[in-house]
């Protein structure tokens, strides 16, 4: 676990692509555990440590994870991330270059509880939510090209569905359509930067999380 930013009331987090953000049927450590682990050790806390889950990435996702320290800055975030204004770009690796190397993806999803996934329509359907992002081509390598996205709307597996349906499965991802997984079991997308007001202090914070230890982000030529 890496702490990108701490103040009295957040914290920010660079989660692994193997790290869940929250315990689930499987039993395994979730990241906000560490997290509490950590802030118990470092400050001494006797008892248990508050901590607020103020979203979630994918467990084969990496990058910025933001989490609360007290009760009045999850709630704020709470409201922030359902009004929008909570600003993630990811990075994401593809194999086949998008049609156009920029543009706004609109699709309806369609979320399948059962198989943990979502399919995208081009037009609503029965229980679809419309889902919209922004993309451009930011570099490539030998086999690879590295879409930066901007999410528009925070929808079930949105970049991963999205993407998938023009054709641009991200890089391990089996259950969109990728050919082959990622040796460790992470796709290759990765929550990149954020950018919110304070809940507190309402100064402007954008944070930056460092790209996985992998030759494969290494060996961009950014555009």
């Amino acid at each position: 676990m890496t702490v990108v930013y701490e103040d009295n009331h957040i914290i920010v987090v660079n989660k692994t692509a193997s790290e869940i953000v929250q315990g689930d049927k499987t039993g395994d450590k979730p990241l906000s555990e560490t997290v509490k682990e950590y802030l118990k050790e470092k400050y001494g806390k006797p008892g248990n440590v508050f901590l607020g889950v103020t979203h979630r990435l994918d467990r084969p996702v990496s990058g910025l994870v933001i989490f609360a320290k007290t009760s009045k800055a999850l709630a704020r975030l709470n409201d922030m991330f359902c009004d929008g204004e909570v600003k993630k770009t990811y990075w994401a690796v593809v194999k086949d270059m998008p049609a156009e190397p920029e543009g706004e993806l609109v699709h309806y999803l369609v979320r399948d509880e059962q198989k943990n996934k979502s399919r995208a329509y081009d037009r609503e359907v029965p229980r679809s939510k419309k889902a919209v992002l922004h993309y451009r081509l930011i570099g490539r390598s030998e086999r690879y090209y590295l879409l930066e996205v901007d999410l528009k709307t925070g929808r079930h597996h949105q970049i991963r569905c999205q993407l998938a349906k023009i054709g641009c499965p991200i890089r391990g991802d089996l259950k969109y359509g990728a050919p082959r997984s990622n040796p460790d079991g992470s796709i290759s997308l990765h929550a990149r930067t954020v950018k919110f007001t304070h809940p507190v202090s309402k100064q402007e914070i954008e944070l930056v999380a460092p790209v996985p230890e992998d030759n494969l982000w290494k060996g961009f030529a950014l555009f």
